[in-house]
C-alpha cells in the first residue's frame, strides 16, 4: 500500500448503511501486511441469491475457478476475501488452499461449500497458506455485524491508496431497497469479464438469474470500460448478493428481467457500478489525472470501444497527459493502430472543448496556450470523431507517471 492518498480520491466517502441479511467482520491475519486488516468475511442470511462476472483470463486464480463452479447454483451463505496474496498460478497448493478455506467457511456459516465464495488479491505465484487464517473464520462469522462496511473496504486493499465505497437507495414496488458496494483496484486494471475485486449487496428480493442479466449488462459500460495499464488480472471478480430481506417489508420477489419494477433498481445498480469503477481509475497507481475518452462516428459501438481502449492503453498518450501535453499526434497513432475502420482525412480530435485536429491536419483555430491550460486540470476529456458511422463508446483511464514504475518495481519486496 502506498504512503500517500491519491490526489484524485473523493473528498468525502459515503457512509454505507447496514443491509438486512448481511453481516461483516475483518481481521489481521498477517498474510503479507503488518499492522492492518487483510481478511474480510461477509455472512449472509439463508436464501441469499448471488450472481457474478469473473475474469476471462486464461490463467485464472484458484478462487476464480472455485467461484465459477459455484455461481450456477445461485445461492450464497458466506464470502471470504484476503488481500496480500492472489493465490494465482499456485497449482495444486492453490486448489487445496481454496478447498480448506471453503470447508472452514461452510462450517462457520452453517451452509454447504457450494454456497461459499472466495476471492484473493495480491502477489501472483506465491502459495497461500490457508492454515494461517482458516481457523479464524468461525469466530469472524460469529462476531460479524451489519455496520462494518467501512472496515470491509479497507481489508481488501493492496496498492490502493483509499478504500472505495458506493451506495444507493431506490424505490421498488411499494417500498425501498438499498444497494451497497465496495471495490479494490489500482494496478493490473483492464477488467475482461469481467488484482480487481468488487462486492455488492442488496436487500432487494431479486432472483439470481435476474441478477446475472443485470450484472452482465451493467459491467459493459462500467468495469469493462476502464483501464489503468491494459493488464487483465488473473483475479477479477465482481459479485452481487441479494438477501431478499425486503420481502419482509412487503416487496414482492422479482423473478423476471422484464419486470417493470426492476427499472429503477437497474439504474441504481448501474450508478453504483460506475461510481466504483471510476474510483478504481482515480486510484490508478501513481495517477494524477482521470482521463475520459469518447469515440464517436465509428462503424459500430464495438469498433468505437476498441479504438477508445487503444487510446486509453497507449503509454505514449498516457505519459503525454501526465506531462500536461496535448499531443494529439499520439491519439492519431492510437486510432491508426487499433485495427478498426478509420479514415485519416475525416478524423476530428478534441481535448475538452478544444478541437485540435480536423480533416487530416491540425485545426486552423488551434491555440496551444488555451489547450495547455486545460491540460493542467485533473479531469481530461479526449474526444475522437471518426466521421464514418454512428458507433459510439466511452472508456476511462488515468495518466502514467513515474510513480507507477516505482510502485510496481517494488511490489514484491
Amino acid at each position: 500500500m502506498t504512503a500517500s492518498i491519491s490526489p484524485l480520491a473523493p473528498k468525502k466517502q459515503p457512509v454505507l448503511p447496514p443491509i438486512d441479511g448481511v453481516r461483516i467482520a475483518t481481521a489481521e491475519a498477517g498474510i503479507k501486511y503488518k499492522g492492518r486488516t487483510d481478511l474480510m468475511v461477509m455472512a449472509f442470511a439463508p436464501g441469499t441469491q448471488v450472481a457474478g462476472v469473473l475474469t476471462r483470463s486464461k490463467c485464472p486464480s484458484a478462487p476464480v475457478d472455485f467461484c465459477r463452479e459455484n455461481l450456477p447454483g445461485g445461492k450464497a451463505g458466506i464470502l471470504v476475501v484476503n488481500s496480500g496474496n492472489a493465490n494465482a498460478f499456485t497449482g495444486r497448493k492453490g486448489r487445496e488452499s481454496v478447498n480448506l478455506t471453503a470447508a472452514a467457511a461452510a462450517k462457520a456459516a452453517g451452509c454447504d461449500t457450494g454456497e461459499v465464495y472466495v476471492a484473493s488479491t495480491g502477489v501472483i505465484g506465491e502459495p497461500l497458506e490457508a492454515g494461517r487464517f482458516a481457523h479464524l473464520l468461525e469466530q469472524l462469522a460469529r462476531d460479524a455485524e451489519a455496520d462494518r462496511w467501512e472496515a470491509a473496504g479497507k481489508a481488501i486493499m493492496t496498492t490502493d491508496t483509499y478504500p472505495k465505497y458506493a451506495t444507493a437507495t431506490v424505490a421498488m414496488g411499494d417500498g425501498e431497497v438499498t444497494i451497497n458496494g465496495i471495490a479494490k483496484g489500482a494496478g493490473m486494471i483492464a477488467p475482461d469479464m469481467a488484482t480487481m475485486l468488487s462486492f455488492l449487496a442488496t436487500d432487494a428480493p431479486v432472483d439470481a438469474a435476474v441478477l446475472r442479466q443485470l450484472l452482465s449488462a451493467g459491467t459493459k459500460k462500467t468495469f469493462n470500460a476502464i483501464t489503468v495499464d491494459s493488464d487483465t488480472s488473473t483475479s477479477d471478480t465482481l459479485l452481487i448478493f441479494a438477501t431478499g430481506a425486503a420481502e419482509k417489508r412487503g416487496i414482492a420477489r422479482i423473478t423476471e428481467a422484464s419486470d417493470p419494477r426492476l427499472t429503477p433498481f437497474r439504474r441504481a445498480l448501474n450508478r453504483v457500478l460506475k461510481n466504483l469503477a471510476l474510483q478504481v481509475v482515480r486510484d490508478g497507481e501513481g495517477a494524477r489525472k482521470e482521463v475520459e475518452i469518447t469515440v464517436s462516428g465509428a462503424k459500430s459501438a464495438r469498433s468505437a470501444k476498441r479504438i477508445a481502449l487503444s487510446i486509453a492503453n497507449s503509454p505514449l498518450v498516457k505519459t503525454a497527459v501526465a506531462g500536461e501535453d496535448a499531443n494529439w499526434g499520439r491519439v492519431v497513432m492510437a486510432v491508426g493502430k487499433a485495427g478498426e475502420p478509420a479514415d485519416r482525412d475525416r478524423l476530428a480530435i478534441h481535448f475538452g472543448d478544444f478541437r485540435v485536429a480536423h480533416e487530416g491536419e491540425r485545426d486552423p483555430g488551434y491555440s496551444e496556450q488555451a489547450v495547455s491550460a486545460y491540460m493542467k486540470g485533473d479531469k481530461i476529456r479526449i474526444g475522437v470523431d471518426l466521421g464514418i458511422g454512428r458507433g459510439r463508446a466511452t472508456v476511462w483511464t488515468c495518466d502514467l507517471t513515474k510513480e507507477y514504475v516505482a510502485i510496481n518495481g517494488d511490489y514484491r519486496s
